[in-house]
């Protein structure tokens, strides 16, 4: 019999944490699941760490060859079976409800095609951070403007109707960063949104490298919207687009003023361009400037930054 829920979690190296985030899997209070675990050519033991779980049927691990992010993922959706899929990555871990809390919300309304929740940061021990909890962006409505502009939603945090990939496809394997943002812009033009606002997850915090691909990232970004205003065909405002190019660039210069200041006033720059926020490029030039001539700067200032995935 199919399950209800098929959990796909896509795992490299996470031989320390996944072990976590399977238990949590099994604490769900719905336990008409099963997961999917595909390890993407982890040279660690995370083969090891699975192994405990495996006695249990409604596990599945298969091991990839380095397929990279978007592609272990599909795979893992190509491998499960339920109505609904949820996305759970190995180094984050859920509270015993989520499941339960969020097939509520899908049943009760057809129309919405992804379900997310709200998040707690832990550290990389796991020790959850005192009121850091993430919640959507003020004014949010899951509409493509609005993702667009911003994307709140926790991957960790989702259940898709299986009928959304059905009609907007799975990950692009162009895209290795941000591959949730792409997804969700598709999604947006057929599919409601619904937040569960509750800190159903528990997302894990620095001990990743994706602040160290900051530039990547910032690139990917702009493909991604490129490719959904040329996809949207005049669907998205010219503010939206403006407001959204410029608050890319204006991110991503004050990530690099503490350190490469001049660097971040072109960035700055670049947003001015856009026009979407002008006092916001305008102030951001200037203390680039500010901090240029005062010849400060604070190396590794980019490394350390937290870039929301």
């Amino acid at each position: 019999m199919k399950p209800t829920v098929s959990v796909v979690m896509a795992a490299k190296n996470y031989a320390r944490f996944i072990g976590q985030a399977v238990r949590s899997v099994f604490a769900q209070t719905t336990p008409d699941w099963e997961l999917v675990i595909v390890d993407d050519g982890s040279t660690d033991h995370t083969p090891q760490a699975v192994q405990q779980f495996l006695g249990d049927p409604r596990v599945r691990y298969v091991r990839s060859d380095k397929l990279g992010q978007p592609r272990a993922k599909n795979l893992g959706l190509r491998l499960s079976r339920g109505e609904f899929i949820a996305y759970l990555d190995a180094d984050d871990a859920w509270e015993p409800t989520k499941l339960a809390k969020q097939l509520v919300v899908l049943r009760e309304r057809p129309e919405v095609g992804v379900c997310y929740c709200d998040r707690l940061l832990m550290d990389e021990s796991g020790k959850v951070e005192p009121n850091a909890r993430g919640r959507p962006s003020a004014g949010f409505d899951g509409k493509p403007a609005s993702i667009f502009l911003s994307n709140p939603v926790c991957f960790s945090s989702v259940v898709v109707r299986r009928a959304v990939f059905d009609q907007v496809g799975g990950f692009d394997p162009e895209f290795d960063l941000s591959i949730d943002y792409d997804l969700w812009l598709r999604v947006a033009r057929h599919w409601q949104f619904a937040n569960v606002p509750e800190p159903l997850v528990r997302y894990r915090t620095g001990h990743g490298n994706l602040s160290r691909k900051l530039w990547d990232r910032v690139d990917t970004a702009l493909a991604i919207m490129t490719r959904a205003v040329r996809r949207g065909r005049g669907e998205l405002p010219r503010g939206v687009i403006a407001e959204g190019y410029s608050s890319t660039c204006n991110t991503l210069g004050y990530v690099l003023r503490p350190s490469e200041p001049l660097t971040a006033a072109w960035w700055y720059a670049r947003g001015l361009a856009w026009g979407g926020e002008p006092v916001r490029s305008a102030k951001g030039m200037a203390a680039a400037a500010v901090r240029w001539a005062s010849g400060k700067r604070s190396p590794g200032a980019a490394e350390n930054a937290t870039a929301n995935g």
